[in-house]
Parts: C-alpha cells; structure tokens; sequence
C-alpha cells in the first residue's frame, strides 16, 4: 500500500494572516505541512533549499500597487515560477488589550501596508498617534500581549478568536473593495496547461538609460496584441538611472503572440526573467483581436519557411514549445 509523501508550504505567518487565507485556496496544499514564516526572503529561501514545496507570497495590492520587497526577491532568486495566483479581500480592524479605549491610543502597531491602507481613518481618528511597524497584521495584534509599546494594533478581522483582544473599531481600511492579489511560488520547472484566462509574469531589463528604450520594450507587447496587466518599475541597485521592469502581460507562454513577443523581448534585453504563466484569478479570459490568433502566427511562420524552402513541419511547430527553453535560458 503506498503512503502519501508529506509536504511543506511556507506562508507569512503566524496563523490569521491574509497570506495563510490565500495558502488554504490552494487545493494541493490541504492535508500537508503550513510552515509560517516571518517574510518573503525565509519563505523562498525555503523553496530553494527544498524543505517547502512552495510558497505563498503577497506580490500585488489594489490600493497600493506590487510589493516591492516581493518583487525585488523574485529578481534576485534564481530559478524561481509562480505556478498560481489568488486574491484575497482585505480589511482591518483597530484592536487593543482589554479595557483600552479609543481615546487611550497614542501610538499603533501596523505592518506597513496595512498602516499605509488605513491612513485617512487613521489620520481622522488619531491624528496624532505614532506608529511601530510590525512584521505582519496577526504580529502586530500579538505583540500587544508581550509588550506595552503600542496601545492598539491594525489586525485582520476575527483576530480576536485567536488572541486576548478586543475590537475598537471595525472596517477602518481607507477601501472597502481592497484585494490583495497572492502567487504560489515553486522551483518545478513544468508549466500549468493554458486555460485561455491566464496571465505571464516578467522581469525585465531596459538595455540602457535613453530615450525611448522603454518604448522599444513596450512595443514588444504591443505589435504582438498582448496586453500588460501591471508594469511596474524596480531601480535595479547597480547605478542611478538603472531599471527593471516588473510585467504581468495577458497570456499564457504557450499562446504564439506571447511566445514571439518573449523572443523579441529577448533580443532587446540584456536580462529577461520569466517567473512563470499560469491561470489568472479571477478566471477572466484573456481579450484580443484575430489578427493575433496563433494561426496567423503559424501561417506566417509557414509562408516564410516556404521562401526558405524549408520542411513543412518546422513551420507548423508551436512557437511556445520553443520558446519556453529560450525564455527560461534568459535568467542566466
């Protein structure tokens, strides 16, 4: 009879964290080992070195835009794919020990962007409160129980299930409609099957610092149909003036306009990252015009090789089958 391997997944912990919500929308996961951590380099320092299978990880908020400690891990850590994404609403409460007021908090305990997404309630309710950063929204809340530093915390809701604590004010996040968008983040190398709703995820590398070297990246994507969901900018760390690009672009690897634009973008950059493609979220699929379905590819492909007077076959080929052997080479 066999026996069904245990297996870890790491997430921003301790337990009640919005990271933890998103990891148990992950059907593999259930029934194997959650390993909390305490940030995004221990959770995919676990997945290098293999004592967790994957990890999940915050990469984007709708209110304040991609985590930067996020994507500046994911350009420094090798031989990294997102296999999934899941989103998460978000919202917070104003805890504190039992017997506080509102009126007795002067200074709050916050993850930073949670504090950041709090700000006009914030600033209307204790305009003059100080803030300590904490290291996650169920830390800050637990940090009260151990330390007279802060007198209130911003938590997730139902925190007070888990800790001694007691709710000052409910809904105080500045958006009610605030999602937190999550990758699951492995070292496997297979690629999820397209679906036709799913997303690529990029990091890129403009060539050089001049004028319209953006534009030249950005036309990649543009003469091919492919739509970018996020562009986000990341300075580079090696020189002022030095970018990377972090880009969500609408597609699967496997879809040929995706796969040709990787094949440009790769000839315009020095350094391409390809994090992975994988079903969108949401399940929306992916819009576009039909001058950029795969059989136009195909069929230009094939009248070139036809001029070539090359084999057949060779132009019937899938680009995408192709290029995920050239994308993936781009990290080193």
């Amino acid at each position: 009879m066999s026996e069904t391997r245990n297996v870890s997944y790491s997430f921003l912990g301790p337990t009640g964290t919005f990271t933890e919500a998103a990891l148990a929308q992950v059907t593999a996961a259930r029934g194997q080992t959650w390993r909390a951590v305490n940030n995004v380099g221990e959770a995919l320092a676990d997945v290098v070195s293999g004592r967790s299978v994957a990890a999940m990880i915050a990469i984007e908020n709708s209110v304040e835009g991609g985590v930067s400690a996020t994507q500046d891990a994911l350009a420094s850590v090798p031989d990294l794919r997102i296999i999934g994404e899941y989103l998460v609403p978000v919202n917070f409460v104003l805890v504190a020990r039992p017997g506080t007021t509102l009126d007795d908090v002067q200074v709050v305990n916050a993850h930073p962007v949670a504090y950041a997404q709090c700000h006009t309630w914030l600033e209307t309710n204790l305009p003059h409160h100080g803030h300590i950063p904490a290291s996650s929204n169920v830390a800050a809340a637990s940090a009260l129980l151990i330390s007279d530093q802060a007198d209130a915390a911003i938590a997730p809701p139902g925190i007070e299930k888990h800790h001694d604590v007691v709710v000052l004010a409910a809904g105080i996040g500045d958006n009610p409609n605030a999602v937190t968008r999550f990758v699951l983040v492995s070292r496997t190398t297979a690629l999820p099957p397209r679906t036709g709703a799913d997303k690529t995820s990029l990091i890129v590398e403009l060539p050089e610092d001049r004028s319209g070297a953006l534009l030249e990246m950005l036309e990649q994507f543009a003469t091919r149909g492919v739509n970018l969901s996020l562009i986000q900018s990341r300075p580079s760390g090696d020189a002022m003036g030095r970018y990377r690009f972090v880009i969500d672009a609408d597609g699967h690897i496997h879809d040929e306009r995706v796969a040709d634009a990787l094949l440009g973008l790769r000839r315009f950059s020095p350094q391409v990252i390809f994090l992975g493609s994988y079903p969108r979220a949401d399940k929306q699929p992916i819009e576009f015009t039909s001058r950029y379905d795969d059989d136009v590819f195909i069929g230009a492909r094939a009248w070139l090789s036809g001029l070539l007077g090359l084999p057949g076959r060779e132009a019937q080929e899938p680009a995408g089958s192709r290029t995920i052997r050239d994308a993936g080479s781009a990290r080193r």
